[in-house]
């Protein structure tokens, strides 16, 4: 038995009343991420015009961040895995208030962005050490449900966060809208803090099983779905708000609705994904959430307006958060004991790929315009597809 009522398995197990209570705060934990990171596209325009930057210089605001994570998330993984996780997370996410409510006070761009990729740190730390954490906390045949339960937190991150901030950005600027997230990120900390137990530790990974973890083809394959999906995806997802205002001419409330209405869908796919991966298993799952983001990058072109593209919006949205949690519940099951490791990495690929994206499609925009965003998108997800179903076909003649 560990301190915190391990079994021999490795796992962590506590009062069902107490672990659903800790799954909500990091649920919520995870929509303040969230909410982090959709801050930047959600005021991308007036971000801009305040500190007089072009949309695509403004975007890269978002690839940095991302990059901040995506190298953190592995490296730090090491470096706290001795520490308590009531203490971790509570600590990553009071950082993550601080950042934010510092960013809102920088004068220019050049100052923001070094304080922004501080202030990612807490989200490297916090996303991947929570979803290890459900896990260890969780017996094995509902790992996978609990772990895609918390990255609901995404999803509605996607529903109220993203339109949020745009409409705080429009309407009050920018800066509001980064305080705002760091009010909630400080209840978030206070919160995780307080249901959390003492003495949740998944054991520390020796060099050797991080070997093992990075000589693996199918869990580097699985990560490497995550990374071309999320590149694929932000390559257009990173700059919505300047393409609603200057491609599809939709006021402020249109582009805020349209917001809202791809976050809805965004978490009806995770509540379904919660429901159905643990019949249908997570590589099938997460092979099929790839597949409806291509349906949507595939009609991009052929859609104008506002209702168009609304509908054309509904398959990319239930795949797109529920693709992510899928990704972590696949790695998971495929290697628990691995699970601290592979929950970095796959966090750090989902942010390389954010990066990947943010950095290309501002590229783009900047070279060739708005229009050539879809297919550098959909050119990314069909290598995702490809990737995913050989990493489905080999865990089943794994048997994993």
């Amino acid at each position: 038995m560990t301190a915190a009522g391990g079994v021999s398995d490795g796992t962590a197990t506590a009062p069902a009343p107490r672990q659903a209570q800790v799954r909500w705060a990091l649920m919520f934990g995870n929509f303040v991420i969230g909410c982090g990171i959709m801050v930047v596209p959600g005021t991308l325009n007036d971000l801009a015009r305040s500190l007089q930057v072009s949309v695509a210089v403004a975007g890269q605001l978002f690839a940095v961040g991302a990059a901040t994570v995506c190298f953190g998330a592995p490296l730090l993984a090491g470096w706290v895995a001795a520490f308590d996780r009531r203490r971790l997370l509570a600590v990553a996410l009071l950082g993550y208030a601080a950042g934010h409510a510092l960013c809102a006070a920088m004068p220019s761009y050049a100052t923001l962005l070094p304080i922004r990729a501080l202030t990612m740190l807490g989200a490297a730390v916090f996303t991947p050490q929570a979803a290890a954490a459900v896990g260890f906390m969780s017996l094995p045949e509902h790992r996978g449900r609990a772990i895609t339960f918390i990255f609901l937190g995404w999803s509605m991150a996607s529903v109220l966060g993203l339109p949020l901030s745009a409409w705080l950005g429009d309407n009050f600027g920018w800066r509001f809208a980064f305080v705002a997230v760091a009010g909630i990120a400080l209840a978030a900390a206070i919160w995780v803090y307080a249901v959390m137990p003492d003495g949740v530790r998944p054991a520390a990974l020796s060099l050797a099983a991080w070997k093992q973890a990075f000589s693996s083809p199918l869990l580097m394959a699985i990560v490497g779905v995550t990374f071309l999906a999320g590149a694929g995806q932000f390559t257009l997802f990173s700059y919505f708000t300047p393409y609603f205002r200057d491609v599809l001419h939709a006021s402020t409330v249109e582009s805020s609705l349209l917001l809202v209405w791809f976050g809805a869908f965004g978490l009806i796919g995770n509540v379904v994904l919660t429901r159905v991966i643990d019949r249908v298993g997570s590589h099938v799952a997460g092979t099929a959430m790839v597949c409806f983001m291509a349906i949507t990058f595939i009609a991009w072109p052929f859609v104008g307006g506002v209702l168009a593209t609304s509908l054309a919006l509904v398959p990319w949205a239930f795949g797109c958060f529920s693709g992510q949690s899928a990704q972590q519940a696949r790695l998971s099951t495929v290697a628990p004991a691995l699970a601290p490791a592979l929950m970095a990495l796959n966090t750090s690929a989902i942010y390389l790929g954010q990066a990947a994206g943010g950095s290309s499609g501002g590229w783009l925009i900047a070279h060739v315009g708005y229009g050539a965003l879809s297919g550098a998108g959909l050119a990314w997800l069909i290598v995702a597809i490809a990737v995913s179903v050989w990493a489905t076909l080999a865990a089943m003649r794994q048997g994993r």
